[in-house]
């Protein structure tokens, strides 16, 4: 067990847009995640095995950087809700696509969690990015620390803040934005799992009624040999209509579900971001009024407070900024690209099955 981790600057020695979660292991009610990244230098690979708490040692580690200027105006990469076996109904709802699919479409979650922390120029270089990455040893175990996200939760028993008018017409304004997307992008996903799940439905159903045909078929008794044969060609035509409505389900959860799930999650994230700016952006008030009314005696020291209080503000304010920025490029490539291999995966599908129906249906016109 590798010691506690101290956060200083590290530049990483793998190539973050190459990350791949491989494939996971399942061990009883543990799941083991494996991770493959090119080195830097010359040819060669790391392979390391990570756990679900693992990736949750990472992330405390990333939300606790306090000591980095400008560090709570980042939007931190969402990492997916807690994989578990034989998971109850409740965490399969928050799981959404990520619980579809024998795992692959999580491991895909978390490879682009990976890349988006290895690929970001503030969190790569905390030291636990580069460990995770490739150390053939297990992180440690991730001690109870101050962390941003700490003031976060402590911070909603002030809802208040959050319906805080801003001074910066920028931040109203994306705030305003973020609000509307979030709930928005949350109900296209759960829409579009609605379609995918109903899709693997009528999948199943054409399995048992092409298995159900085959019951019909008497192939020793002669005055039915005509009826056996529709059956088992009927058989058939239902089979690939089962095989093309999985092909169907499957292009959707791995193309634009999979998009849509992370975009919502990613909306979530900027909306933590923007409320500990206005959390900020409180504490940054108060202690203006209190430097305006403090006695002579305490004015120095409040002064001291308001002007470190200005500095951290404008610092967070400097990093959204460029977050934000960030984050909106990112976001139309990526449901841009979603949305384009959807379109050629089920162009493909469509291709594929009207082949198979008109051999079905060259094939009935033969029997008759």
């Amino acid at each position: 067990m590798m010691e506690e981790v101290h956060e200083v600057k590290s530049a990483l020695s793998v190539h973050g847009h190459n990350i791949k979660v491989t494939e996971v292991l399942k061990d009883g009610d543990a799941l083991t995640f494996l991770i493959v990244s090119k080195k830097l230098s010359g040819t060669g690979e790391y392979h390391v095995d990570r756990t679900c708490d693992d990736f949750e040692w990472l992330q405390q580690h990333l939300f606790s950087q306090e000591d980095v200027p400008g560090i709570q105006g980042v939007i931190f990469p969402p990492l997916p809700t807690k994989a578990q076996v034989n998971a109850s109904a409740k965490v399969m709802k928050q799981l959404g696509f990520l619980g579809l699919g024998e795992w692959q479409p999580y491991c895909k979650a978390l490879e682009t969690f990976l890349r988006q922390v290895a690929s970001h120029g503030i969190l790569n270089k905390n030291k636990a990015v580069e460990i995770f990455l490739t150390s053939s040893d297990p992180p440690g175990r991730q001690r109870a620390k101050k962390n941003i996200f700490n003031r976060l939760s402590q911070a909603v028993e002030e809802m208040r803040k959050e319906g805080h008018k801003d001074v910066d017409e920028f931040f109203q304004t994306k705030r305003d934005h973020n609000l509307a997307l979030t709930g928005y992008t949350k109900s296209a996903a759960e829409r579009f799992l609605d379609v995918v799940l109903t899709e693997q439905k009528i999948a199943v159903a054409c399995g048992h009624f092409s298995a159900a045909l085959h019951l019909c078929v008497e192939a020793e008794d002669p005055d039915k040999q005509a009826f056996s044969r529709i059956c088992v060609k009927l058989s058939e035509v239902f089979d690939s209509m089962k095989k093309n409505m999985m092909s169907v389900a499957e292009n959707n959860m791995n193309t634009l579900g999979l998009g849509l799930d992370l975009e919502s999650r990613y909306q979530e994230a900027e909306k933590e971001m923007l409320f500990r700016r206005t959390c900020k952006l409180v504490e940054l008030e108060t202690a203006r009024k209190n430097a305006e009314k403090a006695k002579p005696v305490k004015k120095a020291a409040m002064e001291e407070v308001k002007k470190a209080a200005e500095t951290e503000f404008d610092h967070i304010c400097g990093v959204a900024k460029q977050e934000i920025a960030r984050f909106e490029g990112a976001r139309v490539e990526m449901l841009q690209q979603a949305m384009v291999q959807w379109c050629e995966k089920q162009l493909l599908t469509a291709k594929e099955s009207a082949d198979q129906f008109n051999q079905h249906l060259q094939a009935f016109r033969g029997m008759a």
